[in-house]
C-alpha cells in the first residue's frame, strides 16, 4: 500500500486514533496523517500510507479551508467548547456591521498566536501537556495567511464561517480572537475541515467504511504521484531511474524529453519512471536536479 487515503473523521477520535484504527483494519504499518483535526472537528483527514509516509511534510504544509461555527458570549480556557469558561459571560451580540468590521482584521498575513492547549512544541513538550498541568504556556506568535473569511450564517449568538487559510493557522484561535475584538469573547463552537490543499471531503472515505474494507481499502489509495499534480514533473530514462533511486543527482541526458532547468529554490519537481509512478522529489540547482525525496521504484 503506497499512496494517499482520504478519510471524513467523524467527531470524537483524535487523529491518532484514526491512523490506529486504520492501521488495525488494513495491516499496514506505515501510515501518518498530514495535519491535525481536534476530536470534536470533523471532515478531511488525510492519511499518507506505504512510502508515501516520506510526502507527509509537503502535504501539511498546504493551504486548508473549513466551515466554522464560532458562539459568542464567553472564552475558555482551550478555545473551543470543550475547555472551561474564562472571564464573565455576556449577552453581547455583535450586530451584522460589527462583525463585518472585526472580520477585516483577519484577512491577509497576520501573527496570530496558537491556543495554550495546541500541539506546538515549548522546550520538548507539547504546549497541551504543559497547560494540562497549570504550568507557564508561553507560545509564541507565527505568521499565517488568511486568503478568505466569509459569513455563511448567523444565529442570535453565532455565526458561521468559511475559512481559507495557511499551514498553521488555528481556528480557534480566530474564534477567540474575534470575540475579544468583539468585546464579547467567543470560542469555537464547531469545525469541519472542507480541503487541504488539491484534496477535497467530497472524495474521502468515511473512517468506518475505511475499517470495514479492511486491505482492500488499498484501492481507495490516490496514486503518490497524482498526490503532487500540481508540481512540475518530468520522465526519468532507464539510467535516469537508477542514478535517482540511489539518491544521485540528474542531467537532461537522463530524461526523456526536453527540460528547462527552474531557478534555484523553485517548488520540487517530480520524478517519474515511465509508467507514470512516482519515484522522487528534488530541487533544480546548478543546472541538476537533485532528489530530495526517494520513494524508490520496484
Amino acid at each position: 500500500m503506497d499512496g494517499i487515503l482520504l478519510i471524513d473523521k467523524p467527531a470524537g477520535p483524535t487523529s491518532h486514533d484514526v491512523v490506529a484504527r486504520v492501521r488495525r483494519a488494513s495491516g499496514e504499518r506505515r501510515i501518518g496523517h498530514t495535519g491535525t483535526l481536534d476530536p470534536r472537528a470533523t471532515g478531511l483527514l488525510p492519511l499518507v500510507v506505504g512510502r508515501a509516509t516520506r510526502l507527509a511534510s509537503l502535504l501539511t504544509g498546504r493551504e486548508k479551508a473549513y466551515e466554522a461555527t464560532v458562539r459568542f458570549g464567553w472564552c475558555t480556557d482551550t478555545d473551543d467548547a470543550d475547555g472551561q469558561v474564562v472571564g464573565p459571560a455576556t449577552d453581547a451580540r455583535p450586530a451584522a456591521p460589527d462583525l463585518a468590521d472585526a472580520l477585516q482584521a483577519f484577512r491577509g498575513t497576520f501573527d496570530q498566536t496558537p491556543p495554550r492547549h495546541s500541539a506546538k512544541k515549548l522546550q520538548g513538550r507539547r504546549a497541551y501537556a504543559l497547560a494540562r498541568q497549570d504550568r507557564p504556556v508561553d507560545v509564541q506568535p507565527v505568521t499565517v495567511t488568511v486568503s478568505r473569511v466569509e459569513v455563511l450564517g448567523r444565529t442570535a449568538d453565532t455565526a458561521t464561517l468559511a475559512v481559507t487559510a495557511s499551514s498553521g493557522f488555528y481556528v480557534r484561535a480566530l474564534a477567540r480572537d474575534l470575540g475579544l475584538a468583539l468585546g464579547c469573547g467567543g470560542h469555537l463552537e464547531a469545525l469541519r475541515r472542507l480541503r487541504s490543499g488539491t484534496f477535497h471531503v467530497d472524495d474521502a472515505l468515511g473512517l468506518d467504511e475505511a475499517e470495514r474494507l479492511g486491505p482492500a481499502v488499498a484501492a481507495r489509495l490516490i496514486p503518490p504521484a497524482r498526490a503532487l499534480d500540481d508540481l512540475a514533473s518530468v520522465e526519468l530514462t532507464d539510467s535516469g531511474l537508477k542514478r535517482v533511486v540511489h539518491g544521485n543527482p540528474i542531467g537532461p541526458e537522463h530524461l526523456a524529453g526536453r527540460w528547462v532547468p527552474p531557478p534555484s529554490g523553485a517548488a520540487p519537481v517530480r520524478l517519474l519512471a515511465a509508467d507514470g509512478r512516482l519515484v522522487a522529489l528534488a530541487r533544480s540547482r546548478g543546472g541538476a536536479l537533485h532528489p530530495a525525496v526517494v520513494l524508490g521504484y520496484d
